[in-house]
């Protein structure tokens, strides 16, 4: 059985990678000092305040655009097997609302095979857009997240706001800073964003712009993320 992954170690060598490609193994070195000994028994309150800091550090030397950039190569991707039908789909016919369709239908059996939910907990997801596929509008994607799967039973019966809130985002850090009441820099939630530009990638095999529009952090119960896609 291979070793567990260490989420804190395998997230600062993505984001290691992306700044040294991006500006270079100097800034690297300035963004990521303090971060050799971080790993997943470190205290949660030393891993949100180094967080913090090296967001900071970022915007100090590159600016926010280029932070926001470098935090959507930070993502967890989506596994690229499981995308190779909505991207044949895409290459047959260049219709979006196909591909969209294909996602949705894909994140529906997901929901019902590998998590367990109810229909009833089915069409409560959807109808609040949440999920893979998101809703077109023109040439813009609007892509409301789900909760963390392995929290998502516990958020749709959760009547607390302030409950769901936590059970809401998957990142841990996220999870831990709104327990204990902290706040990351919106940057931050990039991360998340670059889920979605993955995905459109990986399916149109060209680049996309994304862009947060509402996140946990500026104060929303969901994280929506804008996907422009190319004309």
């Amino acid at each position: 059985m291979p070793p567990a992954i260490d989420f804190e170690r395998a997230w600062l060598l993505k984001l290691n990678n992306a700044i040294d490609s991006s500006a270079g193994e100097d800034i690297g070195r300035i963004v990521l000092d303090g971060s050799e000994n971080l790993t997943a028994q470190t205290p949660r309150q030393e891993i949100i305040e180094w967080t913090v800091k090296a967001i900071e550090k970022l915007k100090s030397h590159l600016g926010e655009a280029e932070t926001d950039r470098i935090m959507t190569l930070c993502a967890c991707r989506y596994p690229t097997p499981g995308l190779q039908k909505a991207r044949k789909v895409w290459e047959e016919t260049r219709n979006i609302d196909r591909v969209l369709d294909v996602l949705q239908k894909q994140f529906e059996s997901f929901m019902r095979d590998s998590i367990g939910l109810s229909e009833e907990e089915i069409e409560y997801v959807v109808s609040r857009n949440m999920g893979l596929a998101g809703i077109r509008q023109e040439n813009t994607i609007i892509a409301t997240k789900i909760p963390k799967s392995g929290f998502l039973k516990k958020y749709l019966k959760e009547k607390d706001s302030e409950k769901r809130r936590e059970y809401y985002c998957h990142c841990p850090r996220v999870r831990d800073a709104i327990k204990s009441g902290d706040s990351i820099p919106s940057s931050y939630c990039y991360c998340g964003a670059g889920f979605y530009k993955g995905i459109w990638e990986d399916i149109l095999q060209t680049e996309v712009e994304v862009e947060v529009i509402e996140s946990l952090f500026a104060g929303g119960d969901v994280c929506r993320i804008a996907i422009y896609l190319p004309d």
